[in-house]
């Protein structure tokens, strides 16, 4: 169950982090709505399918993933480096959703609206520059959690209780 867990949390970290190197790619070519609408809509709607379809999924299989790791696994409980990937992942969850998929999907949103004459074309792109830091912030994040895996240092372990303490001060040398 264990290989299992760790090929789920690592097949999501891949995802995931190919989705978002992906988004930020269609982000840097996305053509302006002023001059493209029709290629912006159609990128935007792209964006939010990938988000929809790659994003989240990945995200979602990569916590449960390492949520079932924690728990099943007693060695990751005391260790530190799980318990920071774990705040770093859960808050990865909550900005995947607010930061990402939803921005994208509203957006994709307002271009097809924009084609159809609902919407101004002006009022579009204007987060561009906010979701392509998210995107990067992220994949730090997610980085930064794939050493903490590979690496495992040690970060707040609990002290290891000792069967026989030395005595300090009792002028005998141990023996």
């Amino acid at each position: 169950m264990r290989r299992l867990m760790k090929f789920l949390h690592t097949m999501g970290a891949i995802g995931l982090m190919g989705a978002m190197a992906s988004l930020v790619v269609m982000l840097g070519v996305v053509p302006p709505p002023s001059s493209a609408l029709a290629g912006y809509a159609l990128m935007r709607g792209a964006m939010a399918a990938v988000a929809t379809w790659v994003f989240l999924p990945s995200l979602a299989l990569m916590l449960v993933a390492g949520l079932l790791a924690i728990a099943l696994n007693r060695a990751f409980q005391n260790a530190g480096w799980a318990w920071v990937k774990l705040a770093t992942g859960v808050l990865m969850f909550e900005y995947g959703f607010v930061g990402v998929q939803g921005p994208m999907q509203i957006e994709a949103d307002r271009a097809a609206q924009a084609l159809l004459g609902r919407v101004d074309p002006a009022t579009l792109a204007l987060s561009l520059g906010a979701e392509r830091g998210t995107l990067w912030v992220l994949l730090a994040i997610a980085t930064l959690n794939v050493v903490l895996g590979v690496w495992r240092p040690r970060i707040m372990r609990r002290p290891q209780t000792r069967e026989s303490p030395q005595r300090v001060g009792t002028g005998s040398a141990p023996r």
